[in-house]
């Protein structure tokens, strides 16, 4: 506290009116605590300072500063400016040697910032948003080779930290360092989240696309940088120190103490460094942002046709308030748990997006003529754009309007959660008539911080070993891809939670394509090697044979159970390898690290076909009238029969040895009845050794699995024969222990 009455009584002393000299600036970097050797960052605002003596220039000015911070550190320190750029966030190309730093709070001064950033020594990170660029000899180790986060783990601030840097602002509060925002993602603080940004980066010449995490905060005003708590508790703790220079002062602290003082006090009350108050960062984003709630009114035990009608038309983009009612729709049909992953979470190697509202959107002729709108259909919209409004020449409207490749008067389905731009769609019959010169675009939609939401119904059998059944509930205004998954996931799951007397748990999972899968399974490891297959639902109310797909190892029980109840109850059926019918998140549960068997049973036309994966795909004609009830009930009675197959799919151990006595035994079956038991019975019996399931010896002896199931059951009944659960199996562990090769 000594030295802070020091400071003051010098301040009490300076004449604020008075210039100041390079000599001036030297004495001030040494009182806060710079001098030889040292790594600084510093931001600057030197108009506080006043004037620098004998500069008549601006670069006069820079050169004193530079000049003043060099003769401080020596030969052997380094210094670093903010040369922020906040390309991606603009969507611009980010050049590492031309795109010039930009003016804002964290350093006015911006002059100054690219006099060093164009000094011949310099080097500047490639950061498309917080470029950081240095002089001196440690520039390369802290700005060269950094992984695409600007506050994370080995960025600039963490590499700082670590060597121990001084942080220093001139003319400027502790704040405007950035330095806080570094702790704040270490720590998790509630009003911040990571938000991925794309765009190209060019180095030298050569352009690539990236992707970088930038550490956001939320937009409700609570989550404002607070610009006094964290400064004024650091300099009464003796480690913020001050330094008078002209009109101006100097701050200087170490970044390691900085780092820990603002941890403590982090943890003490996460909101110290926001304005606050403190809230639950989801409902000050939603009070913000004013989204429309929908309300959506089912009976209990809905029909299909009910389901469906109720809730197509939804805006259920992946995080949004359309998704979240027609999930809680669902929940009053069966009993429902609700996952919720905020903004931001990162989940292996994907990130939670933001949540996205529009709240209206249209296109105009400037005379006034409006030609479609958002509230028409909510597939008028990219989903994810961002907002605009403005007049726009033809061409440049046509760069930002979708048409569907196949239909001429459908509105095709767009979206673009990871990549930042604005867009409509129309049907290719109305784009075809907009002849004018120019036109009024309106596009009004937010980005909030939100939570991802995945519904779990849970049918429990008599172990925790489980199936999964998988559907998605987004895509906006569309029935078959995937609300006809969903819709049929729903029915099975109310008939399996009548039974009980199912084996194993059956798991049906609903969620945002692909990335609610990612968010379900890295926030539910422990529950991945319980899992023993699965199945993914999808377009199933298209009047199509069935259509299965084999999971990515394509040997396992459940391939082999599903594969022949698809043959016994659908003689037009077809089956596929991984990948070679239809994708979706039946990739998330077979990829590498996961490994879970699932399967897809869907009913798209061959990939040969001209319309696959059937002509309405992804456009406004998707729609209930398309849609076949009776598809959706022979899906569900398929998907129950599956479940069957599962559920009696056991290994058999003999109880003999060598070939039966069936004559002593009244082993026997009729040709005419069942032909083909009659002629596969000794080939059925040459293959129960105890190491061979039943979906196995059917599939070896080409026969149904009821007829072998059929035979095991009456060699069962005389004693020949023991059944056990293919999860009860000898050596069975795991996943793995479900393959059949």
């Amino acid at each position: 506290m000594e030295r802070v009455t020091e400071l003051t009584d010098l301040v009490d002393r300076v004449d604020f009116g008075g210039d100041y000299s390079q000599s001036d600036l030297v004495d001030a970097l040494n009182k806060i605590g710079i001098g030889p050797g040292d790594v600084v960052y510093t931001v600057v605002n030197l108009p506080a300072l006043g004037n620098a003596k004998d500069c008549s220039t601006e670069d006069d000015t820079y050169r004193c500063l530079l000049g003043a911070l060099q003769e401080t550190v020596g030969e052997s320190g380094t210094i670093l400016v903010p040369t922020y750029t906040f390309s991606f966030c603009r969507r611009e190309i980010f050049d590492v040697q031309s795109t010039p730093s930009i003016n804002g709070p964290w350093s006015p001064s911006t002059g100054f910032l690219e006099y060093v950033r164009q000094q011949p020594d310099a080097i500047r990170s490639v950061d498309p948003i917080h470029s950081v660029a240095g002089i001196g000899p440690r520039a390369a180790e802290i700005l060269t080779n950094l992984p695409a986060t600007c506050f994370g783990e080995d960025s600039v601030p963490d590499r700082l930290r670590r060597i121990g840097a001084k942080i220093c602002t001139i003319g400027l509060g502790l704040h405007e360092s950035n330095f806080q925002h570094h702790v704040e993602e270490v720590l998790g603080v509630p009003f911040r989240f990571k938000k991925l940004f794309t765009g190209q980066i060019r180095n030298h010449g050569v352009t690539e696309k990236k992707g970088w995490i930038y550490n956001v905060g939320i937009l409700a005003k609570n989550g404002r940088l607070d610009e006094h708590r964290l400064e004024k508790g650091a300099r009464e703790a003796g480690l913020c120190l001050a330094a008078p220079v002209g009109r101006g002062e100097l701050l200087g602290i170490d970044s390691r103490k900085l780092f820990d003082f603002t941890s403590q006090a982090l943890t003490r009350d996460p909101w110290i460094t926001a304005e606050g108050p403190a809230g639950d960062p989801v409902e000050l984003e939603r009070l913000r942002v004013a989204a429309p709630r929908h309300e959506v009114d089912l009976p209990p035990n809905s029909s299909t046709l009910e389901l469906i009608q109720a809730i197509w038309k939804l805006p259920r983009d992946i995080v949004s308030e359309g998704y979240d009612a027609a999930l809680a729709a669902l929940g009053t049909q069966v009993p429902m748990k609700v996952h919720e992953y905020p903004t931001g979470t990162e989940c292996w190697s994907w990130i939670i997006p933001e949540k996205w509202t529009c709240h209206e959107a249209y296109l105009e002729s400037l005379d006034g003529r409006r030609l479609f709108s958002y509230a028409d259909n909510p597939l008028h919209v990219v989903s994810y754009s961002l907002p605009f409004e403005g007049e726009v020449s033809r061409a440049e409207l046509f760069e930002h309007l979708h048409v569907h490749h196949k239909i001429p008067d459908a509105v095709p389905f767009i979206f673009k959660y990871y990549e930042r731009d604005w867009g409509l769609c129309c049907s290719k019959d109305l784009r075809d008539t907009l002849n004018d010169e120019r036109y009024k675009v309106v596009i009004r939609s937010d980005f909030s911080f939100g939570t991802l939401k995945v519904g779990e119904i849970v049918a429990p059998g008599k172990t925790d070993e489980c199936i999964v059944l998988c559907a998605h509930l987004c895509h906006p205004a569309m029935v078959n891809d995937d609300l006809a998954g969903v819709v049929v996931g729903i029915k099975v799951m109310q008939s399996l939670l009548s039974r009980s007397d199912l084996h194993y748990t059956y798991r049906f999972i609903i969620l945002p394509e692909t990335i609610g899968s990612v968010a379900y399974l890295s926030q539910n490891e422990q529950l991945i090697q319980k899992m023993k297959g699965g199945l993914f639902l999808e377009m199933l109310g298209l009047d199509n044979p069935h259509a299965l797909q084999r999971s990515f190892a394509g040997n396992t029980e459940v391939d082999l159970c599903l594969s022949l109840a698809l043959k016994e109850r659908d003689p037009l059926g077809w089956t596929g390898a991984y990948r070679t019918i239809i994708g979706n998140d039946e990739r998330q549960f077979n990829g590498p690290g996961v490994r879970v068997p699932m399967l897809s049973l869907s009913r798209v036309l061959p990939p040969a076909d001209a319309d696959w994966p059937y002509r309405e795909y992804h456009s406004s004609h998707d729609a209930p009238e398309m849609t076949s009830l009776k598809s959706l009930d022979d899906s569900i009675q398929m998907v129950l029969h599956m479940v069957d197959t599962i559920e009696k799919n056991t290994v058999p151990v003999n109880r003999f040895k060598g070939e039966v006595f069936c004559s002593r035994f009244g082993m026997s079956f009729e040709e005419a009845s069942n032909p083909e038991a009659y002629r596969a019975l000794f080939y059925v019996m040459d293959l129960i050794d105890g190491t061979h399931s039943v979906a196995q010896i059917a599939s070896k002896c080409g026969i149904s699995f009821e007829t072998t199931l059929s035979i095991v059951s009456e060699l069962q009944a005389r004693g020949l024969v023991e059944q056990i659960f293919v999860d009860k199996k000898p050596g069975a562990r795991g996943t793995s222990s479900w393959t059949t090769s």
